[in-house]
C-alpha cells in the first residue's frame, strides 16, 4: 500500500474524536446575546418527513427538533434533563415510569400541550412506527393519565429508568395528539408541517430547496429563542455546499457532509470551527456485514481473517484525515459508560489473515484466488465510498476477489435487509446513548425480514440473545453495565458483523454563531440560545 500521509502524520498530534481541532475558536456566546438575524444550515438530503416522533433520523432531528421537543434532553455533560417532563420517577419493580410534565405550555396552533398528547404519541407513534421506538416500547402496555400534567408509563416487563431517560433524547418527541387523532399517521400532512412546541415554527417547505421556521413568540423558555428563523438549504452536490459555505451564505453544515478534503482545509480557516464538539451524542461507526448464507463468510475463521486484512488505522490516517479511529466493536469509546476497555480486537495483521484462510480450507489457487464475494455498500456517505474500496484492495492482497455493486438508499435497503442480495455490505450504525437503543437489534435474532439496520446476517446466537434481553430489563445500573460488557466481549469474538471504524461527526461552522455545540447532541437540539454575532 501507498503511504501517502502516514508518515507525516506519526509526527503530527493525534485529533481527538471527543474535541474540536486544536487553535481554533470554541464559540460558546462572547458577550452579551444578541437577539434576531436568519442562521442558514447546509442539508446535503432532504428527509421528506419533518416528524422526529415517527422517524427517528439525524436528518430529521436536525429539522424537526428545533418545532417539536422531547420529554427529556441531555445537558452538556450528557446527563439527561428535562423538557416537557419536568421530573420523573419509577416503581421499585421497574415497571411503572411516571413523568410529571411542564405546566403553561402550547402547542404552536394554541392548543395546550397535555399528557394526553404523551399519550396518543407513546401508544399511536413510538409503539407502532418509530423505527428503533417500536423495539424500545415492546412490553408497553399503556400510559394512564390522572390528570393533564402527568403521564404514568406501564410496561408487562422492567423498563431500566436509565435507558427510558437516554432513550428519550432521540425517541421521546411528542406530537399533538388533536392533530393527528383519527387521522392515517403516516400520511398526516403534519409530518412535512410539524406541529410542535419548540422555540421555532414551522413556516415553508420548498421541495428541493429549502425548510424555513420562524421564531416562536409565545416560547415557553421566556426569552428565547433569540434568532428570528432558521432556513435549512438542500445543497445536494458538496463542491456547491463548500462554495456556499466560504461565501457566507450559508452558516453551518452540521452533519459531516462536506468532502474530507475540504473539511481538512477548511480547519485552517479563522473563520470557521471545523469540529467533532457537540457531536458526542451522535458516534457513527462504519461497518462491515457478513451474510452467513454464504458458506466461506459462516466460518468464524474468515471472518477474522478479513477483518485482519484490513489496516484500519492506516485507512483512518491516510483516507478519512485523522477524523476517525479504530474502533473495538460496537460500542464507541465516546460512550464511556457501557465502553469496555478489555473487548477482544483483531489488529492488522496480513500473514494471520493468510493462514487463518488456509486453516478454514480456501487456500490460494495457482491464480492465487481462494475465492469472490460481491460487496454492496450504503449510498450514504464519501467515507462508505472510500472504505468499500479499500476492502476490496485489502481483500485482494489476501487472495479474496471482491466485486461491489452499488444501488440508490432504496436499492441497498432492498438487497440487504429485505433480499439478502450481498455477501458483505458496509454502512453506518449510529449510536444513541444506550447499546438497547439502536445497537443491539444489529445482533439480536428474531427482527422481521426487511427490517433496515437489524440482524439480517443469517446468524443466530442463543447466549447473545439472552445477554441482550437480559441486560433489557436489568434495572441495576452496575448489573447492566457487567451485561453489556459480556455482551460486547462474546460477539466480538463471534463476529457476526465488525464494526470497525468509529467517528463523530464533523461541524462545520461560522464564528459569527455564538453558544453552538454546548451539549453532545447539539445539531439534534433545539437551538433555543443560538445567536448571532453582529
Amino acid at each position: 500500500m501507498s503511504f501517502t500521509r502516514r508518515d507525516a502524520l506519526k509526527t503530527a498530534p493525534a485529533v481527538a474524536l471527543t474535541a474540536s481541532i486544536p487553535g481554533l475558536a470554541q464559540a460558546q456566546g462572547k458577550g452579551e446575546p444578541r437577539r434576531g438575524g436568519t442562521v442558514t444550515v447546509h442539508m446535503q438530503g432532504e428527509q421528506r418527513i419533518l416528524n422526529p416522533a415517527l422517524r427517528a433520523s439525524t436528518g430529521v432531528y436536525v429539522v424537526g427538533g428545533k418545532i417539536m421537543e422531547p420529554l427529556v434532553d441531555l445537558d452538556a455533560k450528557g446527563e439527561p434533563t428535562p423538557v416537557l417532563a419536568t421530573s420523573w420517577e419509577t416503581s421499585p419493580d421497574g415497571k411503572t415510569i411516571t413523568f410529571k410534565l411542564r405546566q403553561g405550555v402550547n402547542w404552536h396552533d394554541g392548543k395546550p400541550f397535555t399528557s394526553a398528547d404523551v399519550q396518543y404519541t407513546a401508544m399511536e407513534m413510538w409503539k407502532k412506527h418509530l423505527n428503533y421506538g417500536t423495539a424500545l416500547q415492546l412490553y408497553l402496555e399503556g400510559v394512564d393519565t390522572p390528570d393533564a400534567h402527568t403521564a404514568v408509563f406501564r410496561y408487562s416487563r422492567p423498563m431500566p429508568m436509565d435507558l427510558m431517560l437516554r432513550a428519550m433524547s432521540d425517541l421521546g418527541y411528542i406530537a399533538p395528539k388533536h392533530v393527528y387523532e383519527g387521522t392515517n399517521v403516516l400520511e398526516n400532512p403534519a409530518n412535512t408541517a410539524p406541529i410542535g412546541t419548540g422555540p421555532f415554527k414551522f413556516s415553508k417547505y420548498e421541495r428541493g430547496q429549502y425548510v424555513i421556521a420562524v421564531r416562536n413568540e409565545n416560547y415557553w423558555r421566556k426569552g428565547f429563542p433569540y434568532l428570528d428563523q432558521i432556513v435549512w438549504r438542500f445543497i445536494p452536490d458538496p463542491a456547491a455546499a463548500v462554495a456556499a459555505i466560504e461565501s457566507g451564505q450559508i452558516q453551518i453544515s452540521a452533519e459531516g457532509a462536506l468532502p474530507l478534503a475540504d473539511l481538512d482545509r477548511l480547519k485552517k480557516d479563522p473563520k470557521f470551527e471545523v469540529s467533532s464538539r457537540g457531536n458526542e451524542g451522535n458516534a457513527v461507526m462504519n461497518t462491515i456485514e457478513f451474510n452467513f448464507r454464504r458458506k466461506e463468510l459462516a466460518d468464524r475463521r474468515v471472518r477474522e481473517a478479513i477483518v485482519r486484512a484490513l489496516d484500519v488505522e492506516f485507512f483512518c490516517e491516510n483516507f478519512l484525515y485523522g477524523f476517525a479511529k479504530p474502533a473495538a466493536g460496537p460500542i464507541p469509546s465516546s460512550a464511556p459508560k457501557f465502553f469496555p476497555k478489555d473487548a477482544p480486537k483483531y489488529p492488522f495483521d496480513k500473514r494471520k489473515a493468510e493462514a487463518l484462510l488456509d486453516e478454514a480450507g480456501y487456500k490460494k489457487g495457482a491464480d492465487g484466488k481462494r475465492f469472490s464475494i460481491r460487496l454492496v455498500p450504503a449510498p450514504w456517505g464519501e467515507d462508505i465510498s472510500l472504505w468499500s474500496t479499500f476492502i476490496q484492495q485489502s481483500l485482494q492482497q489476501v487472495g479474496i476477489g471482491v466485486e461491489i455493486v452499488r444501488y440508490d438508499a432504496a436499492g441497498f435497503l432492498s438487497n440487504v435487509y429485505k433480499d439478502w442480495n450481498f455477501d458483505l455490505a458496509t454502512g453506518w450504525h449510529q449510536y444513541r446513548g444506550d447499546p438497547a437503543v439502536s445497537t443491539t437489534v444489529w445482533y439480536r435474532s428474531g427482527s422481521p425480514k426487511g427490517a433496515p439496520w437489524t440482524n439480517q446476517w443469517g446468524w443466530q446466537s442463543e447466549q447473545v440473545d439472552k445477554l441482550i434481553d437480559a441486560a433489557a430489563f436489568e434495572t441495576d445500573p452496575v448489573k447492566r453495565r457487567q451485561l453489556y460488557a459480556d455482551w460486547v466481549k462474546r460477539v466480538n469474538e463471534e463476529i457476526p458483523l465488525w464494526m470497525a471504524i468509529e467517528r463523530l461527526l464533523i461541524s462545520v461552522t461560522n464564528n459569527s454563531l455564538q453558544n453552538h455545540h454546548n451539549q453532545p447532541r447539539w445539531i439534534s437540539s433545539s437551538w433555543h440560545d443560538l445567536w448571532l454575532s453582529a
